[in-house]
């Protein structure tokens, strides 16, 4: 049996600031690295012990790991980034402050977008490599997507397309991982890891309208060898 961990990471600038954040690099906040923290402390706490980790290639995702494994005294084990692990992208809406969107669209609109599973919302014309808000330029698409093949790079995303990404890497690494008895954590984000829970727990579409993953909240699944649930515990942090 294989233990499963998955962080969300902390809360970021953007989301402190109630904006569409997705694949916008951001940092955490000065509240998301002591959520990380506590995350760590939280894990330490049930006494698990990591053989691999696994995160996105998004700033606030990776420190959120590297807190959470500090504090759990487990900062040295192996570690793999993989831009599959992202956060859904919100195509246009990105950077919007989403109580803006909810005066421009309606609420029950950007509530579709933001949980729906195959509602895809307003998307990008181009693919833009930065993005300045409030006076302040932060990276989207940058060197860190070299190896995506050409014409993969999202210009948004519903939660059907981002499980679709998500779902090979997992096939293709996390699971051999867990399958071979290893624990693993994953920090990555609210979508991306709500991907990961619909194939996990087997949640129908409709369903996993109403399932929340909280910043820096850590979710364990005890797995047997066919990757089925065995247990599922959600941490005080």
């Amino acid at each position: 049996m294989a233990k499963l961990v998955l962080i969300r990471h902390g809360q970021s600038e953007w989301n402190a600031l109630n904006l569409f954040n997705g694949w916008i690099d951001t940092k955490l906040s000065p509240v998301g690295v002591e959520q990380a923290k506590k995350a760590g402390q939280a894990v330490a706490a049930e006494g698990i012990e990591f053989d691999q980790a696994y995160t996105s290639v998004l700033t606030r995702a990776i420190t959120t790991l590297h807190y959470a494994l500090e504090e759990a005294n487990q900062l040295w084990i192996p570690e793999e980034k993989a831009w599959q692990l992202n956060e859904r992208h919100y195509g246009a809406l990105q950077g919007l402050n989403k109580d803006d969107a909810r005066a421009k669209w309606g609420a029950d609109q950007v509530q579709l977008w933001r949980r729906s599973y195959d509602t895809l919302p307003p998307l990008l014309e181009d693919v833009e490599e930065t993005v300045t808000i409030d006076g302040k330029t932060y990276p989207a698409f940058d060197r860190r997507y070299y190896n995506v093949p050409e014409g993969e790079l999202p210009m948004g995303e519903n939660l059907k397309v981002t499980l679709e990404r998500v779902l090979p890497y997992w096939d293709e690494k996390i699971s051999k991982d867990l399958k071979a008895g290893k624990n693993v954590i994953i920090a990555a984000h609210g979508n991306s890891l709500r991907a990961l829970v619909k194939h996990i727990e087997e949640i129908s579409d409709d369903d996993i309208m109403g399932v929340e993953i909280a910043n820096g909240q850590p979710w364990v699944y005890d797995l047997d060898e066919n990757l089925k649930v065995v247990d599922k515990k959600i941490l005080e942090a």
